[in-house]
């Protein structure tokens, strides 16, 4: 799992935190930077209220392990919230015992994607828009 992990995508996903939410943070994507960073949870929790404000209601600010994991459920409901399928979301444990960091940097991405909904700068490329289109009984009975 640890040879998916791409620390070009997690410094370009750090860098977008740091854009979105103006924190002076380290953008190296060392695994063990990403991991240090993220690891309580407080500056997903940040970022999901600095994107949609009131999303994640308190912060836990204690080192106790089940108040970190506690943050990072936060932010994966509040990243559900604004539009991240739940198969790009990543279970708390990939990030708190550190066993898919690419699956956190897979969910930051699509967060990132959803971004320009919310009036903040996006990372990765534009999603697709829904173009339906209106056909006429002529135009479907043209097409046989």
């Amino acid at each position: 799992i640890l040879s998916k992990y791409d620390p070009d995508l997690a410094a370009e996903v750090l860098e977008w935190i740091r854009a979105v939410t103006g924190e002076n943070i380290n953008v190296s994507g060392d695994p063990d930077n990403f991991f240090e960073l993220l690891r309580n949870g407080t500056l997903l929790c940040r970022l999901a209220n600095t994107m949609k404000p009131g999303t994640v209601k308190k912060i836990n600010t204690s080192q106790m392990a089940f108040k970190c994991m506690e943050n990072i459920n936060e932010f994966l409901e509040s990243a559900r919230q604004m539009g991240v399928p739940s198969q790009e979301l990543f279970q708390t444990v990939d990030l708190w015992e550190k066993q898919n960091l690419n699956a956190v940097v897979t969910c930051l991405q699509s967060l990132g994607r959803k971004a320009h909904n919310f009036n903040q700068p996006c990372i990765g490329p534009k999603e697709a828009e829904k173009n339906v289109r209106q056909f006429s009984d002529e135009q479907l009975r043209a097409s046989e």
